[in-house]
């Protein structure tokens, strides 16, 4: 598929709620929609599907223009090509799995883009669920279901308005390789709505911050990770780096697994599901960073490395720092206290060493 821009210029109000979104997004892999509850995520998706009047605007993908207010065009969500999956399943009680299947191929005939029934079901190992009554699937199968269903509607443009709000991590862990594999296969433009920073960390190449009904930041996951407590209304806790590595090693004694990113070595708890050199993205958030100027001994963190302090500056709250760390392969950033910037006579330049005190490993 050509990389397409999806054009966005909505205006709406809702009671006192009102969004305004003026944006241009490249149509290629995955843009996450993000930010807290309130701020206008869903409610972008539903304008985009059709579903949400505007109060002034224009929505188009590429050439094609499905609502324009100045010009009167307005294409109704049942023809737009737009795949929409909610919250919940909403599969057909009354049919088996087949069944709902079924009824999206018949709705996609002569639809533009073409996935294979086949293939889809090979890629989520649905064969052995075809059978099956929906009311006897697991949540996670359900949404497998679902999501096939979405694809089978052969759509332009795919909306996940947070498809796995209602598993708990260890189904989400599951569903997302799956969607992974998705994405690899058939390269379909999605947006991904979510306030789950793990999911967002996981599987979005874009991020869309949505902060009271208006756009915050915009840009690269990696980027947009990095400064996400400026994104936000208040300073986030969950802000951070976002950074890729290979699995190197796992010790079953121990029960650790070490990621190597960039020749520097982390230690995560073990991950025995991922085999010797997966690529991960493992999110460090600011607050579980401290730095020293001398190599510590005799302490329980087992990630510590050096690098070179790059920069100080103030950060969210009163009497804050934030300093950025180049390692080997990364660069971090830890939260500090002004006091501990004077006492440690903290200046860029400087050789410090950095103590991370917890890795996350985005759901994987």
């Amino acid at each position: 598929m050509s990389a397409d821009l999806l054009r966005l210029t909505i205006e709406l109000a809702l009671g006192d709620f009102s969004l305004f979104v003026d944006e241009e997004i490249s149509a290629v892999g995955v843009t996450a929609v993000f930010g807290p509850s309130g701020s206008g995520k869903s409610t972008l998706l539903r304008a985009i599907a059709g579903f949400q009047a505007l109060k002034a605007g224009r929505i188009s993908l590429g050439r094609e223009t499905w609502h324009d207010q100045e010009r009167g065009v307005f294409v109704p969500a049942h023809t737009r090509p737009v795949g929409f999956l909610f919250q919940d399943a909403r599969l057909f009680s009354h049919l088996d799995v087949a069944g709902n299947l079924a009824f999206a191929e018949r709705r996609s005939r002569g639809a533009a883009v073409n996935f294979e029934t086949g293939e889809l079901i090979d890629i989520f190992d649905l064969a052995v669920l075809l059978n099956r009554r929906v009311d006897t699937l697991s949540g996670g199968e359900r949404q497998r279901v679902a999501l096939v269903r979405t694809l089978l509607t052969r759509p332009k443009l795919l909306l996940l308005d947070e498809p796995l709000s209602a598993l708990d991590r260890a189904r989400k862990a599951e569903i997302l390789p799956y969607l992974d594999r998705a994405q690899a296969h058939f390269s379909l433009p999605t947006l991904y709505v979510s306030h789950d920073i793990d999911e967002v960390a996981h599987i979005a190449d874009q991020v869309l911050v949505l902060v009271d009904g208006k756009v915050t930041m915009r840009g690269a996951a990696f980027d947009v990770f990095e400064h996400l407590d400026l994104a936000m209304s208040d300073s986030d806790p969950d802000a951070g780096v976002l950074v890729e590595g290979r699995i190197a090693d796992h010790d079953e004694r121990l029960q650790v697994t070490r990621v190597d990113i960039g020749g520097d070595a982390l230690t995560i708890p073990r991950a025995a599901h991922l085999q010797e050199g997966t690529l991960v993205r493992l999110r460090i958030r600011t607050r579980d960073v401290a730095l020293a100027t001398v190599r510590p001994h005799a302490i329980s963190i087992r990630n510590v490395l050096a690098g070179t302090l790059m920069e100080l500056h103030p950060a969210g709250g009163l009497g804050q720092v934030d300093a950025r760390v180049r390692l080997r392969g990364m660069e971090v950033s830890a939260r500090l206290t002004q006091a501990a910037v004077e006492e440690l006579a903290l200046t860029p330049g400087m050789e410090v060493f950095a103590l991370i005190k917890s890795v996350r490993l985005a759901v994987s």
